[in-house]
């Protein structure tokens, strides 16, 4: 058993000390999630809609998350949020998911009272019933909340001093804008209901030591790969090669995994890349493994981008993009978002609380399209059970062990998770910017350890700074 004063050590109770340790009580403790609530979730950029979800003037869509509703409108001017209550008595201005105002504005449903797209008053019924001071203009006018757009997305923040969306990315923010993110578009978009804790959801993609077991499929197909990475079980050489095959037989062996991926999740690999790849199986190439893998992937990359250009797609150059601005197979957007980009194409993922022991995650698929030829704009999640065989098979594999392992979170005398200071080191670090919101370290200091989040995928446990 955990001593007491491990679990509850100057600070506040279920504070990390040991980087390594994380209490489990973490996830489901009623007292923990209400400090997440107050002091998390206020101060942090949240993904609230895709930019092409308001692409007209008066165009609007509600983003909420936890009991707070936000109004996002395209104004002539640019996007705005604003907080979504009436000034007069509070009700909610929306009367559904997403719709155009235009040409009238916001109406409360209760007593018609008005705004315009830009949170101006525009009419009081009754105005003569209430004294002057009630009824001024600024004091009426909808209350801002601040936005930000990146990667095709619109993000707000509660905080007003908190730092930048762009200045907490750091360098991602600029290898996510060498891969034209914001020019991607939405083929689809499913979501669930988890009985899971938020952070349970996320750190199931915070790793890829899952994958023999959870998805066998992709490891069976290139073992070497990831045991190289996780296990060396076949004394792997060092790249993704299987010395017991021809050089011809591995590259099949790395397109079928692609192919794999594609039917996983589209985005994480999409068909048209397959494809592309497919054809670049009988290419010649250096008698050396080593060469020969590296060799291929450039030329899959080169392949790929022309591929994309010549069908007027805003596809980066890959081979450029991977030697000056490198992302990587996973980037999270700290605290809820994150990304998985993979040749021309990625997923992302959102995952919003809705309680200690449940949480709403969406996944859309993300790809580039000649100008003209975007498909019809996603404004709502295909909602399924969490078990739905419709979901794409890799996120329903990870869908059967989630809400087991919240489960075991609650088994007696497991009270903390053991964690690889090697390769699961991105979960110790996220739970300690949590534990540092809570704490009200500095916001330079947790925007600087925010930074560090990047390229910490399959990563080590980090110094924070704090």
């Amino acid at each position: 058993m955990v001593e007491a004063a491990e679990m509850t050590r100057a600070g506040f109770p279920l504070e990390i000390s040991d980087p390594e340790r994380i209490p489990t009580a973490r996830y489901y403790d009623a007292d923990f999630y209400r400090r997440e609530c107050e002091e998390l979730w206020p101060h942090v950029w949240q993904m609230a809609c895709r930019v092409e979800q308001v692409p007209e003037v008066g165009d609007w869509i509600e983003y909420s998350n936890l009991g707070k509703s936000v109004i996002i409108v395209r104004t002539k001017d640019g996007i705005s949020a604003y907080h979504n209550a009436c000034r007069h008595r509070g009700v909610p201005l929306t009367e559904g998911s997403h719709g155009n105002c235009k040409g009238k504005g916001f109406i409360c449903p209760f007593h018609g009272w008005r705004w315009n797209i830009e949170g101006k008053n525009t009419f009081v019924y009754g105005r003569h019933m209430f004294s002057e001071h009630q009824l001024d203009e600024q004091d009426l006018a909808l209350r801002p909340c601040r936005t930000e757009i990146e990667m095709g997305c619109v993000f707000i923040n509660f905080d007003d001093e908190a730092p930048s969306l762009r200045e907490q990315l750091g360098p991602l923010a600029v290898g996510l804008d060498a891969y034209n993110a914001d020019k991607m578009r939405a083929e689809w978009c499913f979501g669930t209901v988890l009985p899971a804790n938020w952070k349970v959801a996320m750190e199931a993609f915070m790793e890829g030591y899952h994958v023999m077991r959870t998805h066998p499929q992709l490891q069976q197909k290139v073992p070497i790969l990831y045991n190289m990475m996780y296990g060396m079980d076949t004394g792997g050489i060092g790249v993704p090669i299987n010395p017991n095959r021809s050089m011809k037989e591995n590259i099949v062996d790395q397109v079928d995994h692609m192919q794999l991926l594609s039917e996983g999740m589209a985005g994480m690999c999409h068909a048209k890349d397959v494809a592309v790849a497919r054809t670049l199986i009988d290419v010649e190439l250096p008698e050396d493994p080593q060469q020969a893998i590296m060799h291929w992937f450039g030329m899959v990359n080169h392949c790929v981008t022309q591929a994309g250009q010549a069908r007027g797609e805003p596809t980066p150059d890959l081979n450029k993009l991977a030697v000056e601005t490198p992302v990587k197979s996973v980037e999270f957007i700290f605290p809820n978002y994150f990304l998985l980009p993979f040749l021309s194409s990625m997923a992302a993922y959102r995952i919003r609380p809705l309680g200690p022991e449940s949480c709403m995650f969406e996944l859309w698929s993300l790809t580039h399209f000649p100008e003209g030829q975007e498909p019809p704009v996603v404004m709502e999640p295909v909602m399924l059970p969490y078990d739905s065989d419709q979901f794409p098979m890799i996120p329903r594999q990870d869908y059967s062990n989630i809400p087991l392992q919240q489960k075991g979170l609650h088994a007696e005398g497991f009270d903390f998770m053991r964690l690889s200071k090697v390769i699961e080191g991105l979960i110790s670090n996220y739970q300690r910017i949590i534990d540092g919101y809570i704490r009200h370290e500095p916001m330079d200091k947790l925007s600087a350890a925010t930074q560090k989040l990047a390229g910490n995928f399959d990563g080590p446990v980090l110094d924070l700074g704090f």
